[in-house]
């Protein structure tokens, strides 16, 4: 589960996520601490599919066009804030290069939460808002409980929902509709 400590008299600082267990995942949002154990295996599976079904064609270009990075839980920077989302991408006429340093400053073109019951209302809200500050061009919500996804484009200033897809669908999700995604892949056969 998330959890946000006590409140403390000082802002949480990237030593306190130095500080952590390495079983714990540590993100620091408006100041504040929150720890989350490593993903369950419903969550694994999800984000590990995900990541070999898009890897492939779009990291590799095998079977697709290439032209991103994709990566899992990189670590972003922001300011004071620390997110780190399950799987990100960039395009690498952006970022033609990874940095030197263990996290990124640069916003990715594309993230993707995977929701579980301990961490769904803090990527849903607080992180999508800073993707959203950060300009993030799509997000993608994965829920291996309901077998789910949900793809957000941002439009401006708002996140609008550019399509919902479900069970074992095989969809042409942006930004990566040139090869479609077995979403039947990402779950745990029933």
């Amino acid at each position: 589960m998330a959890q946000k400590p006590s409140p403390s008299p000082r802002a949480a600082t990237y030593a306190d996520i130095e500080a952590l267990p390495p079983h714990k995942l540590g993100e620091i949002i408006e100041g504040e601490l929150y720890v989350s154990p490593r993903p369950a295996p419903r969550h694994a599976l999800a984000t590990s599919m995900l990541g070999v079904e898009i890897g492939g064609p779009y990291h590799r270009g095998r079977g697709g066009p290439g032209g991103w990075w994709i990566l899992d839980e990189p670590e972003l920077h922001f300011g004071a804030d620390v997110v780190v989302p399950d799987i990100a991408g960039w395009r690498r006429e952006r970022m033609p290069a990874l940095p030197a340093s263990a996290w990124f400053t640069l916003a990715p073109d594309w993230i993707c939460e995977t929701l579980s019951p301990s961490t769904a209302i803090l990527d849903r809200t607080r992180k999508l808002e800073i993707y959203r500050r950060e300009r993030v061009a799509f997000a993608w919500l994965v829920d291996p409980s309901t077998r789910t996804l949900e793809i957000l484009r941002l439009e401006g200033e708002e996140w609008l929902v550019a399509g919902n897809h479900g069970g074992d669908q095989k969809v042409h999700a942006a930004p990566f509709e040139a090869v479609e995604l077995d979403l039947a892949a990402l779950w745990e056969p029933a």
